[in-house]
């Protein structure tokens, strides 16, 4: 029964040795997307100013989509090492992601006249308020 014990031991010992450095390992290519996209939100009297920290995300794999007052914003990352003719790939740390994130701002936004900028992994959004119309009268006949 004492041998058991050692080696129990030991294979559980290799389980958490062979286990333990994935969990550990940090990708080649930079700091994985965040669970969730952080953002600044400003306001002044003209329009919505929103900041997003995006990193490592390129231009064309962000989303923004407006609808009223509800903002959504979502990326989708993929990053891979090239492969060269004649090799052969024995292990590789690449990883796909996709995140977003949606909120409502306090009035609804003028989509025709918002504007977007992505520069230094910040993403910019700049959300004209929907002016708003006096109701119009009408005649009653």
């Amino acid at each position: 029964m004492s041998n058991l014990l050692p080696r129990r031991m030991s294979l559980f010992d290799e389980f958490f040795r062979d286990l333990a450095p994935g969990f550990y390992i940090r990708p080649l290519h930079g700091d994985p997307l965040p669970q969730q996209i952080k953002v600044d939100v400003k306001e002044n009297d003209q329009a919505y100013v929103i900041s997003a920290e995006m990193p490592g995300v390129g231009k064309d794999n962000i989303h923004v989509t407006v609808e009223n007052n509800v903002v959504t914003i979502g990326a989708e990352i993929k990053q891979e090492d090239a492969k060269r003719d004649g090799e052969k790939v024995l292990h590789s740390e690449r990883y796909y992601g996709q995140v977003s994130r949606s909120f409502a701002l306090p009035s609804d936004v003028d989509e025709s006249a918002a504007s977007a900028k992505y520069e230094n992994g910040v993403l910019t959004l700049t959300l004209p308020k929907k002016t708003a119309v006096a109701g119009k009268r009408i005649r009653i006949e």
